[in-house]
C-alpha cells in the first residue's frame, strides 16, 4: 500500500492536467499510523456527483471504549455522534476551491432524527468514516495544490478532531448514546403496559417553525401527563420516567383549534425514530409499525382491494381489485390504509385536516339524504373498531369537528393551550346521551387485506442506455428509470438519505424476490431481513455516506407509487 507521500506526488504532477486524469489516484493510502485513505470513485468533471472516499482509523488509535458500542442501539448513536462531528467540521473548515463542486468535502445531512447510516462504521478493529470530495478544479483543468491541501491537510485534521476519543466531549459522548438507548428501551417495553405510544412529563412538542425542526424557545409549554393516563418506566441509563402512556384501542385527540392536537399527533408521528437530546421529544416513543394515514388527491393505485371501505362503484368498477392512474381523496385513503396493513401496520395515525371527509364520516342528514345503496364509501368511523376487534390494529386520530367519534372511541385526550386532559368519560356520557345520531354502515366484520403479487416486468428501473436510473430530488421525490414518484404524502420519510435506501432498495426487491410468485409483504420481508443481517451496504456498488435506514412501510409506499406497477391477485385455494 502506498503512502501518503504517494498520493502527494501523484496530485502534483496531475496539475494542470485533464480532469479525467484524477483517476489515476484510485486506491488507498496509508497516512503513518493513523488511518488508511480510500479513494473509491472518482466524480467526471468538477460539476459531476463528488467522490466518493473512505477513510479507516484502527479502533487502537480510535480509542472508543467497547461499552460505547456494545449494542445496536448504542452503536447506531455513537456512529450518529461521529456523523455530526464531522460534518460540523467538515462545513467550517470548507471552502471554494475551484469551479463546480470544488473544495467540497461532506458527509450525510442530519436532522433531529438519529437514524441508522452508512457515513460512519465502527467496531472493535477500526472506524470508518465514508463522505464526498469535491476535487478542484479551474474550468477542467487539475488543481493539484489545492488538491494537496484537502486530502493531504484537511483530511487529516478532521480524523484528529473527530475519529479519536481523546479529543471528543467524552461527556457529550456517553449522554448521546445513553438517551437513544434510553428511547429504544421506552419503545420495547410499550406492548408490556399495552400501549402504541408514550409522550414524557417535560416534553417539548411544538417545533420552531415548518422549516426549523429544533424545539420551540419562546413561551415554551412543557407536556405534562394527566393523572389518569400517567405511566411511569425505568431505564437503563436515567432511571424513572413519567408521562402519558397512550393506550391499544382507538384513541381521539381532540380540542379548539391551535391548542395542539395536530402538533401531539406529529409528535406520535415521528416517535417511531428516536431523536437526538435537547430535541424535546427524545423520550417521545411510538409503536415501531406506525403508520401515518391521509388522503393522497392523484395517486395511483394498482389493485388493491378496498372493498372494505368502497363498494358499488358507478359502471360497476370492482373495488375488490381497483385500479386508477388518479385516485380521489376517498379512494386514495381507502387504498393507503389497506396498503399499510398488507405492509404490517398495527397503528394507524389519522388528522382529520389531511384526510378526505366523506371518508370520515358521514352523519344523520346526510344518511337521510342520501340513502346508502346510492353512497359506495363506508366510513372509517363504522370500520375503526372492527380493524382492532378483527386484526388488533390501533388508530390515534385527532378529530375536532365530529363528536360522532365518541362512540367508537376507547380514549379521549383534549388538548388545551398544548396541555392533555383525560375526557375519556365525558365523551362516553356525550355518545349515551346523543345515541341516535347516525346509522352505523359497513356490516360486522372490517373485511379481507389481500397480500398482492407485484409483476417483475412492472418495476423497470432502466432508462435508455442506462441499466439503472435513480435520482432523489428531495425529501419527497424519487426518479425510478422514466418514473418521477411523488412520496411528498408520505410523513413518515424524514431525512433524503432514507429516499437514496430505498431507490436501490426497489432495485435490489425487483433482481432477488420480485419472481410473480411473491406478495408483497413477503417480499418486504426478504428485504429487510438482508439489510438486518447485511446493511445498506448490500445496495450499492460501493460504500457511500449517504444511506439512512427505512421501515418497511416507507419501501412499500414507494413501491405502490410506481404508476407502472401491475399485480396478480393470488389463487384463491
Amino acid at each position: 500500500m502506498p503512502n501518503h507521500e504517494k498520493l502527494r506526488q501523484q496530485l502534483l504532477q496531475l496539475d494542470g492536467r485533464g480532469y479525467k486524469a484524477y483517476q489515476d489516484i484510485l486506491g488507498n493510502y496509508r497516512f503513518g499510523e493513523d488511518f488508511v485513505l480510500w479513494c473509491d470513485r472518482i466524480q467526471g468533471d468538477p460539476f459531476a456527483s463528488p467522490s466518493n472516499f473512505r477513510v479507516q482509523v484502527s479502533g487502537k488509535v480510535a480509542g472508543f471504549p467497547r461499552q460505547l458500542y456494545r449494542t445496536k442501539s448504542r452503536e447506531i448513536a455513537l456512529k450518529d455522534y461521529l456523523t455530526r462531528q464531522f460534518d460540523s467540521l467538515a462545513r467550517r473548515i470548507g471552502q471554494r476551491r475551484g469551479t463546480g463542486n470544488s473544495g467540497l468535502i461532506a458527509i450525510a445531512k442530519i436532522g433531529q432524527e438519529v437514524l441508522e447510516r452508512t457515513s460512519i462504521l465502527i467496531n472493535d478493529e477500526m472506524v470508518e468514516v465514508r463522505f464526498v470530495v469535491g476535487l478542484p478544479a479551474g474550468g477542467r483543468r487539475i488543481l493539484g495544490e489545492q488538491a494537496v491541501e484537502m486530502l493531504l491537510e484537511d483530511i487529516p485534521h478532521l480524523v484528529d478532531r473527530t475519529l479519536k476519543y481523546s479529543h471528543l466531549d467524552v461527556e457529550a459522548i456517553q449522554r448521546h448514546v445513553e438517551t437513544i438507548e434510553d428511547a429504544d428501551c421506552l419503545r420495547e417495553k410499550l406492548v408490556e403496559k399495552n400501549l402504541v405510544a408514550f409522550i414524557p412529563d417535560g416534553a417539548i412538542l411544538p417545533r420552531r417553525s415548518g422549516v426549523d425542526d429544533k424545539p420551540l424557545q419562546v413561551m415554551v409549554v412543557r407536556f405534562k401527563s394527566p393523572e389518569s393516563l400517567k405511566v411511569e418506566f425505568n431505564c437503563p441509563n436515567r432511571g424513572l420516567i413519567s408521562g402519558m402512556g397512550v393506550p391499544a384501542g382507538v384513541t381521539l385527540i381532540v380540542g379548539g383549534g391551535y391548542h395542539g392536537k395536530s402538533t401531539l399527533l406529529k409528535a406520535i408521528e415521528l416517535g417511531v425514530y428516536n431523536h437526538i437530546p435537547d430535541d424535546g421529544r427524545e423520550f417521545v416513543v411510538t409503536a415501531s409499525a406506525a403508520v401515518k394515514i391521509r388522503a393522497e388527491d392523484g395517486r395511483s393505485i394498482a389493485s388493491v382491494d378496498i372493498s372494505p371501505f368502497i363498494n358499488h362503484l358507478p359502471q360497476n368498477r370492482s373495488t375488490t381489485d381497483f385500479s386508477t392512474t388518479n385516485a380521489s381523496g376517498s379512494t386514495s385513503q381507502a387504498a393507503n390504509i389497506i396498503e399499510a396493513l398488507e405492509a404490517g401496520a398495527k397503528v394507524l395515525l389519522v388528522d382529520e385536516d389531511t384526510a378526505a371527509t366523506n371518508f370520515m364520516i358521514r352523519d344523520k342528514r346526510m344518511q337521510a339524504l342520501i340513502a346508502k345503496e346510492q353512497e359506495p364509501i363506508t366510513p372509517f368511523i363504522d370500520k375503526v373498531r372492527q380493524l382492532y376487534a378483527d386484526y388488533g390494529v390501533s388508530t390515534i386520530l385527532v378529530m375536532g369537528g365530529s363528536g360522532d367519534y365518541f362512540a367508537v372511541a376507547d380514549t379521549a385526550i383534549a388538548m388545551h393551550n398544548f396541555q392533555p386532559e383525560d375526557v375519556t368519560e365525558k365523551a362516553k356520557e356525550i355518545a349515551q346521551q346523543y345515541t341516535d345520531t347516525r346509522t352505523p354502515e359497513g356490516g360486522e366484520n372490517f373485511g379481507k387485506i389481500t397480500p398482492r403479487i407485484p409483476l417483475p416486468e412492472s418495476i423497470d428501473p432502466s432508462r435508455g442506455q442506462r441499466q439503472v436510473r435513480l435520482k432523489v430530488r428531495d425529501v419527497d421525490e424519487m426518479v425510478f428509470g422514466t418514473e418521477d414518484i411523488d412520496l411528498s404524502s408520505i410523513d413518515q420519510i424524514v431525512d433524503t438519505a432514507q429516499l437514496k435506501a430505498i431507490a436501490p432498495a426497489m432495485v435490489y426487491a425487483r433482481r432477488r424476490y420480485i419472481d410473480k410468485r411473491r406478495t408483497i409483504p413477503e417480499i418486504l420481508d426478504l428485504v429487510m431481513a438482508d439489510i438486518a443481517s447485511g446493511g445498506l451496504d448490500i445496495l450499492t456498488q460501493f460504500p457511500q455516506c449517504d444511506l439512512a435506514m427505512f421501515r418497511r412501510f416507507e419501501l412499500a409506499a414507494a413501491i405502490d407509487r410506481l404508476r407502472s406497477l401491475k399485480i396478480v391477485q393470488p389463487r384463491s385455494t
